[in-house]
């Protein structure tokens, strides 16, 4: 038989949204010799709780590894120890309304699945967590950003958008929005905002997806109370994880909202519950009270890698580069001034070894090269004190 060869391609078969998809650039910096990387939201790994999670571990396997081990739903235990936290937070919760997932992200990520229809209106906030807004964009939503400021979401700009889709015959499907130490700018919204928010999701009758990573790493200023807790007529969805207050490997997050909403998400995901072992791992060391012990560690170590942060930025930085204080999280988002670039400026750092998130890495609508995203949370003390010196001298060499 002679041989042909094919004029087909096997990228033929993708479908449309496959084919348009961009490479991952998640972690494509280890390519190159980066000495201090603040670009991602990495957890310390010296805080993991080692032992804790050994001893849930072990206590599964010898009094529940028949359940623990097969197929199976979510540990019952950990239903019951979500549903208290969100209680303790003055959030109506219940098996209900209820969701566990592999990560918020995961949950995040169902959302166009359920409502998201090609030229769909969603409205997020600029800058954001792109890594959820991609999500939407895929699905083919039309992605309107509303402006962040030093309180979060501009809800005057809010409300003056949603009128305008109003007066076109348009009804958004979904705000998303992260009130509580934002993702990139470490901003909270205060009080007064929330209940704007709030009131103008009732109003218009468009769903808010709060996306509540990092309140708990609260290290400055009083709590706020969450959206889902202002809101009184079902119009907020609430998502959390275990991620940054116990650790990411573990993939577990939560969703709390309408009936309706946590019944479709759950028949969107295709590979059934989250792993039943992990539940019971996590449900049995929650339910010995060590993760508010734990909790506090975190705060107290976080708090210091930002205090330290700061410092160094005040030393090292030209004093046109603002960097604002978030109250807990993460992140300090640093405002450029007019003559540098950020996505030049990160060439010339990882030339040095350093390396961070770009602003326009941050918004859905092409802004965001005025701005820098460091994240304290991953590296160690010395290594931010290093990395900042060595950023503050290219900055300077910049000038």
């Amino acid at each position: 038989m002679a041989l042909t060869t094919s004029t087909y391609q096997i990228t033929d078969l993708f479908a449309e949204r496959a084919r348009n998809l961009a490479p991952p650039t998640y972690g494509t910096e280890l390519t190159k010799i980066i000495t201090v990387s603040f670009a991602y939201g990495l957890a310390d790994p010296i805080l993991f709780p080692h032992a804790d999670l050994a001893a849930a571990s072990a206590a599964v396997l010898a009094e529940e590894a028949p359940i623990a081990l097969n197929y199976g739903p979510p540990s019952a235990q950990l239903y019951e120890q979500i549903i208290l936290r969100l209680q303790a937070k003055g959030i109506a919760a219940d098996r209900d309304r209820l969701i566990i997932g592999y990560g918020s992200g995961q949950i995040l990520g169902l959302l166009p699945d359920v409502f998201v229809e090609p030229g769909d209106v969603v409205i997020v906030e600029g800058p954001t967590f792109l890594g959820v807004v991609s999500r939407f964009v895929h699905a083919g939503a039309r992605v309107i950003t509303i402006p962040v400021d030093e309180l979060g979401m501009d809800v005057d700009a809010l409300e003056e958008t949603l009128s305008d889709l109003k007066k076109q015959g348009i009804r958004p499907r979904f705000i998303y929005t992260i009130p509580t130490f934002h993702n990139p700018t470490g901003a909270t919204m205060p009080l007064f905002r929330r209940q704007k928010l709030v009131a103008l999701a009732a109003e218009y009758g468009v769903l808010v997806v709060e996306d509540d990573a990092y309140s708990d790493l609260r290290f400055q200023g009083e709590a706020v109370p969450p959206l889902a807790t202002l809101d009184k007529e079902g119009w907020v969805l609430y998502v959390s994880t275990f991620s940054k207050i116990i650790a990411p490997g573990i993939r577990l997050g939560w969703a709390c909202g309408d009936p309706a909403i946590i019944e479709r998400l759950a028949m969107f995901k295709s590979e059934g519950p989250v792993g039943p072992f992990v539940s019971h791992v996590v449900a049995r060391y929650c339910a010995t009270g060590k993760l508010d012990y734990h909790i506090q560690e975190l705060i107290a170590c976080y708090k210091h890698k930002c205090n330290l942060l700061l410092e160094a930025i005040a030393h090292e930085f030209p004093s046109d580069v603002v960097a604002l204080r978030p109250g807990g999280g993460f992140f300090v988002w640093c405002k450029l001034p007019p003559d540098i670039s950020a996505k030049a400026l990160l060439t010339a750092a990882n030339e040095h070894g350093i390396s961070f998130l770009s602003g326009t890495r941050c918004y859905a609508n092409g802004q965001g090269d005025d701005a820098i995203r460091l994240a304290f949370s991953f590296q160690p003390t010395e290594k931010i004190v290093e990395g900042i010196a060595v950023l503050g001298a290219v900055l300077r060499e910049w000038r």
